[in-house]
């Protein structure tokens, strides 16, 4: 069946550059061979690799976590290559060409979460969890009513993610490759339901690190290929970046012009990334806490080693590219002033790869791309598909009597629907504009998922109803002022004027979740508050210590 795909996909790349315009409106790229040959290889290694994977995963927990095996360097590789989204190599780089300084602020933001995973989060959540992170929240609360909403979240933010990165594999490799957009949100689909239905976590991790490998080793050789071109010198770098695009692109104020849209789009970036049901769910795939915290400590260094480079990438972009006539569009030049590159300013870093290496780093560069948007989705659908089978199925309908078989054949059917979903809601969300949807993924992250799993490990006086009301207030919270704000009442809908002035709600939303947690915490006087406030203790020296947690080593 592998190899019956691989041909398939070789037959779908070789033959879809007969036409000349797509929808007559994208030129198709030129047939770029070294490009081809690199996709087809990283789908064949990756294929490789889900069979290899597929006949070590039997049971629940070699499917959700790998067997907890992946040691923490793995896991940390792992974790980088699922957080390394097209977003962020694409979407930053594309900020810091356009913007300047100002895309920093998306860096920095992605980047602050980690402290807070690694030193409140990542080592507790080993100890208290065995699957996903409602584990941990329902840990000491009411199992049926926590379950539900963290799966709600978990499921919400996966989906609104998942059309998000289809939407941009559609669109880039409608570019690059000179797909079909339809064809290439298919091709994406089936071949991440592949991925994850029948090598689960162990076929997703190799193919995040393998991923991972691959996109810092593309992003350093192009940061080293500008800097060599300015004798590596930062300060020729940005003299000649402000001599072509002016001396504003290195002051603040361009992205963000006021300081509340500043301070709340830091709290979604921040507390956002601490409530990923796919980043959380990778702490579970090692062997106990040291290791967790082992994962996130070469996470955050490789992560951040990579927003550097986008850095440096996004002004190599402003030298090189802008209004370099090989990368401009013509057609568009000719309706509005400046310098429009081919494709948008996303495809900023995939023209700068051309510029410093030619076709076969641009192919490279092309097949990276590719990988990271594969890696991403797989883990995005394995953290939904294990709310669905786990919090869901097993514990709320079963009441936690299902057994590990049916459980994985539950997760298997949830794959498949959630790549069909995904699919279908990556056609549909072609013509929109997909900033809100991520946007809205990470405030309810933010606002759902985080407040109810911090305070479950770190408020002794949290109840089952507290959470419950508070992290639904939040999430509804983030959902209206979405709808409310510029980008979907003014850029979707077609109103005059936003009803809610701030196009990111987090500040407002994170606030609602927290105090109403508190305050239905607080005036909560039944009998079983009582109980789960008095279980508080040995949860908490669990959490810290690891005494009872499986696979708990001595510390």
């Amino acid at each position: 069946m592998i190899s019956r795909v691989f041909i398939f996909l070789s037959l779908c790349m070789a033959g879809v550059y007969a036409s000349g315009t797509i929808d007559g409106e994208i030129e198709k790229q030129a047939l770029n061979m070294s490009a081809i040959v690199m996709f087809l290889l990283f789908v064949g290694a990756t294929l490789g690799i889900t069979y290899w994977a597929a006949k070590r995963t039997k049971t629940a927990k070699d499917f959700y976590t790998a067997g907890g095996g992946i040691t923490g360097f793995q896991n940390g590789m792992a974790i980088a290559g699922d957080y390394m989204s097209a977003a962020s190599f694409l979407g930053i780089s594309g900020l810091v060409y356009l913007k300047g300084y100002d895309g920093l602020i998306y860096s920095i933001g992605f980047l602050v979460g980690w402290p807070i995973i690694l030193f409140l989060v990542a080592e507790q959540l080993r100890n208290l969890g065995k699957y996903t992170f409602a584990d941990v929240a329902s840990y000491r609360l009411r199992q049926t009513p926590i379950r539900s909403l963290a799966a709600a979240g978990s499921i919400a933010t996966v989906i609104l993610y998942l059309i998000a990165q289809m939407v941009g594999a559609g669109k880039l490799i409608q570019l690059l490759f000179g797909l079909e957009y339809e064809i290439a949100v298919v091709l994406v689909g089936v071949l991440m339901i592949l991925y994850v239905t029948f090598g689960g976590m162990l076929a997703t991790t190799w193919v995040q690190i393998i991923k991972a490998f691959l996109l810092l080793s593309g992003a350093t050789f192009m940061a080293i290929a500008v800097m060599a071109h300015f004798d590596f010198s930062f300060e020729a770098l940005f003299t000649t970046a402000t001599e072509m695009k002016g001396i504003e692109i290195m002051s603040p104020g361009g992205l963000v012009d006021d300081p509340i849209s500043a301070i709340s789009l830091a709290v979604a970036l921040m507390f956002g990334t601490a409530g990923l049901p796919h980043i959380l769910m990778r702490f579970f795939t090692v062997g106990d806490a040291k290791e967790a915290r082992k994962s996130v400590f070469y996470a955050t260094g490789l992560i951040g080693y990579f927003y550097i480079l986008t850095f440096i990438i996004g002004f190599g972009a402003i030298v090189m590219v802008y209004q370099n006539p090989e990368y401009i569009d013509l057609a568009k030049q000719a309706i509005n002033s400046g310098y429009p590159i081919l494709g948008g300013k996303n495809m900023a870093a995939i023209h700068l790869s051309h510029a410093v290496g030619g076709d076969f780093f641009l192919g490279f560069i092309s097949a990276v791309a590719f990988a990271t948007i594969l890696a991403v989705v797989s883990g995005l659908t394995l953290a939904g598909a294990s709310a669905i089978s786990h919090d869901l199925y097993a514990s709320v309908f079963k009441k936690g009597k299902a057994d590990g078989q049916s459980e994985m054949r539950v997760s298997k059917i949830a794959t498949v629907v959630l790549g069909i979903i995904s699919i279908f809601m990556g056609i549909a969300f072609e013509e929109q504009n997909i900033a809100f949807v991520v946007g809205l993924a990470f405030a309810i992250a933010a606002s759902a998922n985080f407040p109810i799993l911090f305070l479950s490990m770190y408020w002794s006086k949290l109840t089952t109803r507290g959470a419950v009301v508070g992290g639904s207030l939040g999430l509804a919270t983030a959902v209206t002022l979405v709808i409310l704000g510029p980008i979907v009442w003014v850029q979707i809908f077609g109103f005059e004027e936003a009803i809610f002035p701030y196009k990111y709600p987090a500040l407002f939303s994170v606030t609602v979740s927290f105090v109403g947690i508190w305050l239905f915490s607080v005036t909560d006087k039944s009998d079983s508050a009582a109980k789960e406030i008095e279980a508080f203790e040995a949860q908490y020296v669990r959490a810290q210590t690891g005494i009872g947690a499986e696979g708990a080593v001595d510390h």
